[in-house]
């Protein structure tokens, strides 16, 4: 599974409020309620993120294993 509390914790640590980051990127908002759900979002979405934090995509999300 892939989650996206690092992207979650990347906003509250620099003050960006999610409408913001919405206006920074050009992304959409039901992007934006994947990304608070964890469900798939592509490269392109989190390149426009990467771009618009001047961060990598490690900063965005994580794997999580599953417990199998």
């Amino acid at each position: 599974m892939i989650s996206y509390k690092p992207l979650q914790k990347l906003l509250i640590d620099r003050e960006i409020k999610k409408l913001e980051l919405l206006k920074m990127t050009g992304i959409s908002s039901a992007t934006l309620a994947k990304l608070n759900t964890n469900e798939y979002v592509s490269l392109e979405i989190i390149d426009k993120i990467c771009s618009a934090l001047d961060c990598q995509p490690g900063d965005l999300l994580e794997h999580i294993p599953d417990k199998k």
